[in-house]
């Protein structure tokens, strides 16, 4: 699907903040920034697995779409995802790790982006977790433009995390909004399994 609008800039002149959309940003002096780019309604289950990620200890970015229906108009792609305070946030932060929803219906989790050394590190804790990770088959959904947000850190490297449809359902009792509310047993295994290796120091 094309995105409606080609960068922020264009959202804002059609789109209201407050209405149809919301950002939610806190900066936290830590090394990472865990960032949900196209939250809400837009790719369900994606900020709230990003808030639990990054709990009280790392800094925190969602872009939630907010309508009643018909939040996909809200995604602008990673490539081209320049709100302010995300690129602000993300600036101040060494390294990115940007959540994303995959479209699948079945179970997939999918690891990106140019920190391959996170990445490994998160793939090997999210597969004792039980959720193997894999290359996404779809080279546009690997994170590996250095324009993307998720390589948009201090570092110049992060990783970006793709959820799958099939998977963000096992998650929560439903990925509506209401459903979002009650996230089961699994959602809180994922956010762990991601949270934990970035209490470690770099390697």
């Amino acid at each position: 699907m094309t995105d409606r609008y080609s960068d922020f800039a264009a959202l804002v002149r059609a789109e209201h903040e407050g209405r149809d959309f919301a950002v939610r940003s806190l900066a936290r002096a830590s090394r990472y920034a865990i960032m949900a780019p196209h939250g809400g309604g837009i790719e369900p289950g994606t900020s709230e697995l990003a808030e639990a990620i990054a709990a009280d200890t790392q800094s925190f970015y969602a872009f939630d779409g907010i309508k009643p229906r018909g939040n996909a108009v809200l995604h602008v792609t990673s490539t081209r995802f320049d709100e302010p305070r995300a690129l602000r946030l993300a600036a101040a932060s060494e390294v990115v790790i940007a959540l994303h929803g995959e479209a699948g219906s079945g179970e997939g989790v999918y690891l990106g982006g140019l920190d391959h050394v996170l990445g490994g590190r998160l793939a090997a804790a999210l597969h004792r977790a039980g959720f193997p990770c894999e290359l996404h088959s779809n080279p546009a959904l690997r994170g590996l433009d250095p324009r993307n947000l998720c390589n948009a850190g201090s570092s110049g490297a992060g990783v970006q995390i793709e959820i799958s449809h099939g998977t963000r359902a096992t998650l929560f009792a439903a990925l509506n909004r209401a459903g979002r509310m009650r996230p089961t047993p699994r959602f809180w295994e994922l956010a762990e399994a991601v949270r934990n290796p970035l209490a470690f120091p770099r390697i």
